[in-house]
């Protein structure tokens, strides 16, 4: 079987990456890569702090190779990767480990769809820049950019966002 194209999706809080990751599988038949952050903190009971997020990295890393062996079809979807921990590290604490700089220049992605901030904000204990969006939107454009990234901007609401992510990939 030929190797699955590696698709990424990326992008600020709450624009929808975990529902377009399953939406997607559904849609070509195949699995996705779940974030691992997610469960992580939800189950942390204290603030995380920067040796939390380096464990989160490495922890994604590995579901991803365990993810790898059960993909189906020409396309594995990714929610979330280390382009989003970066830019939550750069945020948070300032500070990024070189090895997360390599990982990103030495295993790219096929493509990214970099989720749009055009959705509503929702709530959630785990989000924290709801007045920040425009500026992470830019802090991912620059870090694909930086990589060389083959990326799409996806917009709109509802089917016709995973529409228009289909549509990426179909070019």
């Amino acid at each position: 079987m030929e190797k699955p194209m590696r698709i990424a999706i990326v992008g600020p809080e709450s624009t929808g990456k975990s529902v377009m990751a399953k939406e997607l599988a559904a849609h070509y038949k195949t699995v996705y890569v779940p974030e691992f952050a997610r469960g992580y903190l939800e189950s942390l009971g204290r603030k995380y702090t920067y040796e939390d997020v380096l464990y989160i990295a490495e922890q994604q890393l590995l579901l991803e190779k365990q993810m790898e062996q059960q993909v189906r079809g020409n396309y594995l979807f990714y929610d979330t990767t280390l382009l989003t921990i970066k830019i939550w590290l750069q945020v948070v604490f300032q500070k990024v480990p070189e090895s997360i700089e390599q990982q990103l220049l030495a295993d790219p992605f096929d493509q990214y769809l970099l989720m749009d901030i055009d959705m509503p904000w929702t709530p959630d204990p785990l989000r924290e820049h709801p007045h920040f969006r425009k500026e992470l939107m830019q802090m991912h454009v620059t870090e694909l950019e930086k990589i060389k990234a083959r990326y799409n901007v996806v917009s709109g609401t509802g089917i016709r966002r995973l529409e228009m992510a289909v549509n990426s990939l179909s070019v």
